[in-house]
């Protein structure tokens, strides 16, 4: 007769995987590209801009969910967007700041109690709708490894130092030793809840230009690098309309063109 054994019951409980999130920032008017309406949300072949980005992210396979801070006269009809075209990432719309920081604090606060302190976030420009695959991807990779990074371009044209009168230069600048910094900047959750806490704490916000790298120019932070290219532009200019216009014609020829091979 065998002998039995008291049951021992084990509860195994899975660990929660950790998130990436966007935060698309969407809450500026864009005065410099003199449309009637803030440039995130100007017409691009039927598709306002805004919708172009966060589909980027929305077609990503390792982003969670997003988050769009917005400027306030348009959050009804984003969320009408996010309905129509289908953007079920899309969890959160909140209204963004006077400038850039302010934004970036809404959408960080906003999202307190609902990310886990290792959870990540990309973010990034609502009128940058060039961002690649491969620079979300590689974001996603740095900061899980060094905890913050921005997306960085060599520079490769040649740079020369301003002189006193501002319309000439007689000093050049080592194009190997400089990067331009752009989005997606990314951040471990703890890291940006952190930064912005200790920066109001000590007043740094009024100090430097409203965007998180020069805040942590100012604070003496380290700034890592992910993979950048010179088509992730934003939107700044109407000639930058006609560029992404461009694109988006190129695109939809390519697709055809796959389509029929």
């Amino acid at each position: 007769m065998c002998k039995k054994g008291k049951t021992k019951l084990v509860h195994r409980t899975e660990k929660r995987k950790n998130m990436n999130v966007g935060i698309i920032l969407a809450g500026g008017v864009g005065s410099r590209v003199g449309a009637d309406c803030p440039k995130q949300f100007i017409e691009i072949q039927g598709k306002p801009i805004l919708v172009y980005t966060i589909e980027k992210f929305q077609n990503h396979p390792q982003i969670d969910a997003i988050e769009v801070v917005c400027v306030a006269s348009h959050m009804e009809y984003l969320q009408e967007l996010v309905d129509r075209y289908q953007l079920t990432k899309v969890k959160w719309i909140v209204e963004g700041g006077s400038d850039f920081q302010q934004s970036v604090i809404h959408g960080v606060n906003h999202l307190k109690g609902k990310l886990a302190e290792d959870d990540q976030v990309l973010i990034h420009y609502g009128a940058s709708p060039f961002v690649s695959e491969d620079i979300l991807t590689d974001a996603i990779k740095v900061c899980r490894e060094k905890g913050n990074c921005t997306s960085a371009t060599p520079v490769f044209l040649l740079i020369g130092e301003r002189d006193e009168d501002n319309v000439s230069s007689s000093t050049w600048v080592d194009r190997d030793a400089i990067v331009q910094l752009n989005a997606p900047q990314t951040f471990r959750f703890s890291y940006v809840t952190q930064l912005y806490e200790e920066a109001i704490e000590k007043g740094y916000l009024d100090q430097v230009e409203p965007h998180t790298t020069s805040l942590m120019f100012k604070m003496g932070r380290t700034i890592y690098f992910s993979k950048g290219d010179q088509t992730n532009i934003k939107i700044t200019t109407k000639e930058d309309l006609d560029l992404f216009e461009g694109y988006v014609l190129l695109q939809e020829k390519r697709k055809k063109e796959k389509g029929t091979k």
